[in-house]
């Protein structure tokens, strides 16, 4: 599958941005996704993660309440909804698929495709 990230920009402390991620190929719905950040001088860190149906979600911390992750299989689609943006938000976002099916989603290697990133910029 090939994944292409979109819908990254330039917001306020507070705004709000949706990113999306299109995948291509016809077995979306059998793909975990996740999104994950990268912060200039940082690693790569997890952002949120969502089972093949859209029925379970798991979020970062430092996420969680603010950011939505959902799918739409139909679009081979997945979207992650941020809201009350902060200046630590500011990041390359990347969208990444896994056919596992084990619980280690919050790492890196779970997952077997990545897209090119989008880069998130909040101002203060």
């Amino acid at each position: 599958v090939q994944l292409q990230a979109s819908g990254g920009g330039l917001v306020q402390a507070g705004g709000s941005l949706r990113l999306s991620c299109a995948a291509s190929g016809r077995t979306f719905g059998s793909y975990r996704m996740g999104w994950f950040r990268q912060a200039p001088g940082k690693e790569r860190e997890f952002v949120a993660a969502i089972s093949w149906s859209g029925d379970r979600t798991y979020y970062a911390d430092s996420v969680k309440g603010r950011f939505t992750i959902s799918r739409d299989n139909a679009k081979n689609t997945v979207y992650l909804q941020m809201n009350s943006l902060k200046p630590e938000d500011t990041a390359v976002y990347y969208c990444a698929a896994s056919t596992r099916s084990d619980s280690y989603y919050r790492r890196e290697g779970f997952y077997d495709h990545w897209g090119k990133g989008t880069l998130v910029t909040v101002s203060s």
